[in-house]
């Protein structure tokens, strides 16, 4: 079986269970950055491989999972979105309800710096705080999406908006001695 079979060559891409848009449509560029996210995420969780850090790793795995969730959903049609299945390919407002319950949970554990925080503490923050960036990027795109009316709701745009607060304290939990920074390899 062949990678490519040459279908956007003429600018389009396929989405989720039919239809094609450009690939510079909104929906590409919302979903497109969501998978930009994972593969920063995927640069953090490399960096937390040890026992000592397997529940951040396992953390981070989850919302890479999460992640997909949303990029299923944001390259969907909504005439589709009756297609989708809640938690698997669409966000779900308990996905929200729990982002809130580890942002609460975290704080509480790891009290966040009272100062401006220069991202660079370890490389596991570092690219939980690029994750971050990404994430607030996926965040503005779908706010746009939600404000044009290609979005029939707006539980990803929810979603998006706690998961950058999310990766926000849990960088600071990371390079708040939730493990030990790793910046000299």
């Amino acid at each position: 079986m062949k990678l490519y079979t040459r279908r956007g060559d003429d600018g389009t891409t396929g989405l989720l269970f039919g239809g094609r848009v450009d690939k510079h449509d909104a929906r590409t560029d919302a979903y497109g950055t969501t998978d930009e996210a994972v593969s920063a995420l995927g640069l953090a969780r490399a960096e937390l491989a040890t026992d000592a850090q397997r529940e951040w790793h396992e953390r981070v795995l989850e919302l890479q999972r999460e992640l997909f969730v949303v990029g299923a959903q944001l390259a969907t049609d909504p005439s589709n979105w009756g297609r989708l299945e809640p938690g698997v390919s669409r966000c779900t407002d308990s996905m929200v309800e729990t982002l809130e319950a580890r942002i609460d949970e975290t704080t509480d554990r790891y009290p966040l710096p009272q100062e401006f925080t220069v991202p660079g503490g370890s490389r596991a923050g570092a690219a939980i705080d690029l994750a971050r960036t990404v994430v607030r990027r996926a965040e503005r795109q779908v706010s746009a999406m939600y404000r044009a009316e290609i979005l029939p709701d707006d539980v990803a745009l929810r979603y998006l908006n706690r998961l950058s607060d999310y990766l926000f304290v849990l960088a600071r939990a990371v390079e708040g001695g939730a493990h030990t920074p790793t910046r000299d390899r």
